[in-house]
C-alpha cells in the first residue's frame, strides 16, 4: 500500500477508535442503567448486573460501528481539508476516486468487524443472555420465598411457608389466589417444590387440598374441596413472566438460519422464510459500513476547497447518513411484513454505493470544466 494511503488510513483508524469508544460508552451506559434498575429491584447482585450488561455489549457495538465509521471519515476529511493536506493531494494529481481508495479499505475493515460481531459474538451473547434471564426468573427463592411469614408476590396472591429445607423443599404451604373476583382458589400442601419447565418455573405440590370458592345460582357462596396427591401450578406470571415460550431466531448461528432444520423451527415457532430473512439481515448489516465511510468522505469533497470551511457539506453528509439509516429501517420493516421480500434488505447498501459513486463523479467534475471552457 502506498505511503499516502497508509497515512489516510491511519488518520481514519485513529479517529474511528475514538468515536467508537465514545458512542459505545454512551449507548451502553443508557442500556446498563435500565438493566441495573430492573435487576436490583428483583434482588440481584451487582455481579449479575455486570454480567447482563456485558452480554449486551456485542449488539451495541455492532449498531454503533457504522456510525463511528461515518463520523471518523467525515471528521478526518474535514481535518485534512482544514490543514490543506487534501488540497495538496489534489494538486499533486490525485483524483477523488484515488483519494477514496484508502477510505474504502477503512470501510471494509469496519465491515469485517461488524460481520464478526453479527455472525459470531452477537448470537452467542444473546443465547447466553437468554439462558441467564431464565435462570434469574427461576431463582424465585432469592426473590420472595421466606419461611414463617405471609408474603404477597403478586396482587391478589398470598403465600405462607412454615419451613424451607436445605434442598429447597417447602413444608406446610398455603397458597391463596384471589386474582379472579368470581373464582377464588386456596391450596394447602404438606410439601412443595419449585421446578423449571419449558414454560417457566412451576410449583409442584404434594399431599394437599384445593379449595375453590365461587358464587352459586342463588347468590350464596359455594365451596368445592378437592384432595390431591400431587398438583402442578404455573407461577411464571407471578415473577415477571417466567421463561419465554420459545427461543429466538437471533440466538442461532447464521448458517443454521440459511438452512433451518425442523428442530430450529420447532424451538422458535417460526417459518423457514422468517429464519432465512434473519440470516439475510445479518448478511446485509456489514455492507452499510463501507458505504457510510465513503459517503462521509465523498460529500465533503463536493464544491472543492473553500476558505469558509465545509459546513454545508457536513450538514449534507449528516442528512445523507440519516436517509441511509431510514432506508435501511424501511427495508427491514418491509421484509418483516413479508419475508419473501428479503432481497430488499440489500437495497439500502446498493443505493448508498450508487450515491457514493455519483458524489465522487460530481467531486471530480469541477476540475475538468475550466479546461473545457478554455478549449
Amino acid at each position: 500500500m502506498p505511503r499516502i494511503d497508509r497515512y489516510i488510513l491511519s488518520q481514519m483508524t485513529a479517529l474511528f477508535g475514538f468515536f467508537a469508544l465514545v458512542l459505545v460508552s454512551v449507548y451502553w451506559l443508557n442500556r446498563a442503567v435500565a438493566l441495573f434498575e430492573q435487576l436490583i429491584a428483583d434482588g440481584q447482585t451487582a455481579l449479575v448486573v455486570l454480567e447482563f450488561t456485558a452480554l449486551t455489549l456485542p449488539h451495541v457495538i455492532a449498531l454503533v460501528l457504522p456510525v463511528a465509521a461515518f463520523t471518523a471519515a467525515a471528521y478526518g476529511t474535514n481535518r485534512l481539508a482544514g490543514e490543506s493536506e487534501l488540497v495538496a493531494m489534489q494538486a499533486a494529481g490525485m483524483s477523488p476516486w484515488r483519494l477514496a481508495r484508502p477510505v474504502l479499505v477503512f470501510g471494509l475493515m469496519v465491515a469485517l468487524m461488524v460481520a464478526i460481531l453479527v455472525h459470531g459474538l452477537v448470537p452467542s451473547a444473546r443465547a447466553r443472555l437468554s439462558a441467564r434471564q431464565d435462570a434469574v426468573a427461576e431463582d424465585v427463592a432469592a426473590r420472595f420465598l421466606r419461611a414463617g411469614s405471609f408474603q404477597f408476590p403478586s396482587r391478589g396472591v398470598t403465600l405462607f411457608i412454615r419451613e424451607i429445607g436445605a434442598d429447597g423443599t417447602m413444608h406446610d404451604l398455603l397458597f391463596d389466589d384471589s386474582r379472579d373476583p368470581v373464582r377464588r382458589l386456596t391450596y394447602t400442601a404438606d410439601e412443595a417444590r419449585i421446578v423449571p419447565s419449558d414454560r417457566g418455573p412451576v410449583l409442584v405440590m404434594a399431599s394437599g387440598m384445593a379449595q375453590e370458592a365461587r358464587p352459586s345460582a342463588n347468590g350464596a357462596e359455594r365451596l368445592a374441596v378437592t384432595r390431591f396427591r400431587d398438583l402442578t401450578f404455573d407461577i411464571g406470571d407471578l415473577i415477571g413472566g417466567g421463561r419465554r415460550t420459545g427461543t429466538d431466531l437471533r440466538d442461532y448461528a447464521t448458517h443454521r438460519l440459511l438452512a433451518p432444520d425442523a428442530a430450529l423451527l420447532e424451538a422458535t415457532g417460526e417459518t423457514p422464510a422468517r429464519a432465512r430473512l434473519e440470516a439475510h439481515l445479518r448478511l446485509a448489516q456489514p455492507l452499510l459500513s463501507p458505504v457510510a465511510a465513503v459517503l462521509g468522505f465523498a460529500l465533503l469533497l463536493v464544491g472543492g476547497y473553500s476558505r469558509f470551511g465545509v459546513g454545508r457539506q457536513v450538514v449534507l453528509s449528516v442528512l445523507a447518513l440519516i436517509a441511509l439509516q431510514f432506508a435501511s429501517t424501511a427495508a427491514e420493516n418491509a421484509a418483516e411484513g413479508d419475508p419473501s421480500l428479503w432481497p430488499v434488505v440489500y437495497l439500502p447498501a446498493l443505493i448508498g454505493a450508487a450515491a457514493c459513486a455519483a458524489v465522487l463523479w460530481l467531486a471530480s467534475a469541477p476540475r475538468r470544466r475550466p479546461r473545457e471552457a478554455r478549449g
